[in-house]
C-alpha cells in the first residue's frame, strides 16, 4: 500500500473573484515522479505555491506529510525543495546565501558545491558575487544545487529547465538519474519528452481543473 506524502481534497483558490483552482483533488504518494502539464494559466503554479503554503486556499483542504502547509509552513518547507521558474532577485552573495542555507536546513555546504559541479558550475570561482547579477542558467544551476544537496522528500520543479542550455539539462537529468534516496517529485514541464523515464505519472491541468491523471 503506497503511503500519501500529498493529499488535495476539493481545493478552490479564486483571485480577483476569478477561479485559478476549481474543486482539485489529487494525491501524491511516496516515490510518485509527476510531469505536470497544462497550458499557461491553467492553474499548474497556484496550485503548487497552495501545496508550499505560499497562498491560502479559500476551501478544501491540503496535507503534506500530515502538515497543513498554511498552519504549519515551516514544517512543511523542512520536507519540500522548490525550483521557481523565475529565481527571486536575492542580493546576497554567493557565499552568504549558501551559510545562510546551511543555518537554515543544517545542509552540508560542501553537498551543493559537488552538485553544482556535476552541472558545470564552479561556485568557488564566483562566492563573492550577489546572486541577482548571476546569469539566468546559473541561478537556475544553484537553485538546483541547493534542492538536491538538501535530500527533501519532495522536489517540486517549476520549468526547472528554461534557463539551461541543451548541454546544462543534459547534465540536470542525468542528476535525477542519479538520486539515491527515496522521494516524490512534482516537474511543471512543457517538454514532458525530456522527463521520458524519470516520471511515473502524466497530470494534465486546465482552466484549474486536473483534466487528465494518467500512469505511464
Amino acid at each position: 500500500m503506497s503511503i500519501k506524502l500529498v493529499e488535495i481534497k476539493s481545493v478552490t483558490k479564486k483571485f480577483m473573484g476569478a477561479k485559478v483552482l476549481d474543486s482539485v483533488t489529487l494525491d501524491i504518494s511516496n516515490s510518485d515522479k509527476i510531469a505536470m502539464m497544462g497550458p499557461n494559466g491553467a492553474g499548474k503554479t497556484t496550485l503548487v505555491r497552495s501545496i508550499l503554503g505560499f497562498y491560502h486556499i479559500d476551501s478544501g483542504s491540503i496535507s503534506v506529510a500530515g502538515f497543513n502547509p498554511a498552519k504549519d509552513r515551516v514544517k512543511v518547507l523542512d520536507k519540500v525543495s522548490f525550483i521557481p521558474q523565475l529565481p527571486p532577485p536575492i542580493k546576497l552573495t554567493i557565499s552568504e546565501l549558501l551559510h545562510f542555507i546551511h543555518k537554515s536546513t543544517s545542509v552540508d555546504t560542501s553537498l551543493i558545491y559537488n552538485q553544482a559541479l556535476k552541472l558545470d558550475l564552479n561556485l568557488k570561482n564566483h562566492q563573492n558575487k550577489p546572486f541577482f547579477k548571476l546569469s539566468g542558467g546559473m541561478k537556475q544551476k544553484l537553485l538546483i544545487a541547493i534542492a538536491l544537496a538538501r535530500r527533501s522528500k519532495l522536489l517540486i520543479f517549476d520549468e526547472p529547465t528554461a534557463s539551461l542550455d541543451p548541454k546544462a539539462r543534459e547534465y540536470f537529468y542525468r542528476l535525477l538519474q542519479d538520486i539515491d534516496y527515496e522521494y516524490s517529485a512534482i516537474y511543471i514541464t512543457h517538454r514532458a519528452e525530456e522527463l521520458e523515464g524519470l516520471v511515473n505519472r502524466h497530470i494534465y491541468m486546465d482552466l484549474g481543473k486536473v483534466v487528465e491523471d494518467v500512469v505511464v
